[in-house]
């Protein structure tokens, strides 16, 4: 129990992200400040056209990936924008790291590894004395990952469709404990 690193997986469209936001939004409710990033798919007309992230702290927000982005690294018929990546996404992180009690990362996944800034703002969190609670995409193989996986302090939960309506009880259990424990 008390474990300082919970991170949520599970396959795509499963709910991590939700998940994640009411594991959020119960911390914030509890008192604790929570920082980091978060993202969420954008749909028009029913057709998914890209990513948007933003800074859970001041509420700023800005394109992750578009299907309209005219440069940036291509991950599937998407763009990422590495401007707003860097400029609201890590550093959203790096000021949680600073600021706050929880970290939260939404997520690790092929497109955000695309920016160093977003990786040492990730390595920063994960050394740093604060809770981090995030999702790492299920697919995604790189040597951040395998650092944060090697990890003692590190619990990771699979969201599946049976598991995913309560999950967010488990974790904001686990993260309290820890709080109440290191705060």
């Amino acid at each position: 129990m008390g474990r300082r690193i919970l991170m949520l997986t599970g396959s795509p469209g499963v709910g991590k992200t939700t998940i994640l936001l009411r594991i959020v939004e119960t911390l914030k409710a509890e008192g604790y400040r929570v920082g980091g990033m978060l993202s969420r798919e954008v749909r028009e007309r029913g057709d998914r056209v890209g990513f948007e992230i933003s800074d859970l702290w001041d509420g700023r927000r800005g394109w992750l990936a578009h299907v309209n982005q005219k440069s940036g690294p291509l991950v599937g018929r998407y763009r990422v924008n590495m401007e707003d990546l860097d400029a609201i996404g890590a550093y959203a992180i790096s000021r949680a790291t600073e600021e706050c009690d929880v970290i939260a990362i939404d997520e690790i996944g092929p497109m955000e590894l695309f920016s160093e800034k977003f990786r040492v703002a990730v390595q920063r969190g994960m050394v740093s004395a604060r809770l981090v609670v995030g999702v790492v995409h299920w697919k995604a193989r790189d040597t951040l990952i395998e650092k944060l996986n090697s990890r003692k302090d590190i619990e990771t939960y699979v969201v599946t469709n049976r598991n995913r309506g309560n999950l967010h009880i488990a974790v904001v259990r686990e993260a309290v404990d820890f709080l109440t424990k290191h705060g």
